[in-house]
């Protein structure tokens, strides 16, 4: 190999070289530094998962991944009961169990996949509207099977939803009064404080955070 073309061969493997590093560092240092503080200055909340924090400032979750309330599980109980003194999200049965994070009974995100008419999907929803009858009626109220909206039998597309809708966060409000030894009015106000409407005031449907509701009443009451 004569002496230019070794000259040549360097000269093309330094700027290589020198390609390599400064990509290396706007691509991979300078870029993301600057997204990352962007998004922290801009966007702090949703930059860092947009965490819920309970009246002591200790993070208690995310305000989009829902969470169970459930009794501890008893031996040769396949679904632990719910816990009921407080609300409860959507179903998320149907999935597969966790044993990761024992908050939620889901080992993968999505739907159940079954069509309106599939025979287990109907025992599921008729044995999900009992339960929610049963759990919610209290000595001086009374839940009727119509007033049952779907959110409560049925899970969403992820499983993960962590809002309800008002109708069903409506009807726990007996059931999580008496439970905490609280009047209903209280309760009715902590729902209506945590109800979110529409986006700019026509988009989706008006919603409430089960994780947000969940953390202002155990400030309330006290209760772990």
């Amino acid at each position: 190999m004569t002496h230019t073309s070794v000259s040549g061969t360097a000269r093309v493997l330094g700027a290589g070289l020198r390609a390599l590093l400064v990509l290396t560092l706007v691509c991979g240092v300078i870029y993301p530094l600057a997204v990352t503080g962007v998004a922290q200055a801009l966007f702090h909340d949703k930059a860092n998962g947009s965490e819920i924090r309970d009246g002591g400032g200790q993070v208690v979750g995310s305000s989009l991944i829902g969470q169970r309330y459930d009794l501890p599980a008893k031996d040769g109980q396949e679904t632990p009961a719910p816990d009921l003194k407080w609300f409860q999200p959507r179903p998320s049965n149907g999935l597969g169990s966790n044993s990761v994070n024992t908050q939620y009974s889901l080992i993968l995100s999505g739907a159940t996949n079954r069509s309106g008419d599939n025979e287990e999907l109907i025992r599921w929803v008729k044995d999900a509207k009992a339960a929610v009858v049963k759990d919610n009626s209290t000595a001086t109220h009374r839940v009727r099977p119509a007033d049952v909206p779907a959110d409560a039998v049925t899970s969403s597309g992820s499983g993960l939803d962590p809002d309800i809708s008002p109708a069903y966060a409506e009807l726990q409000v007996h059931r999580v009064a008496e439970r905490n030894g609280l009047d209903v009015p209280t309760v009715d106000r902590l729902v209506a404080e945590h109800t979110s409407g529409r986006l700019l005031g026509f988009l989706g449907e008006p919603r409430v955070n089960v994780l947000e509701l969940n953390t202002a009443l155990r400030d309330l009451t006290g209760n772990r």
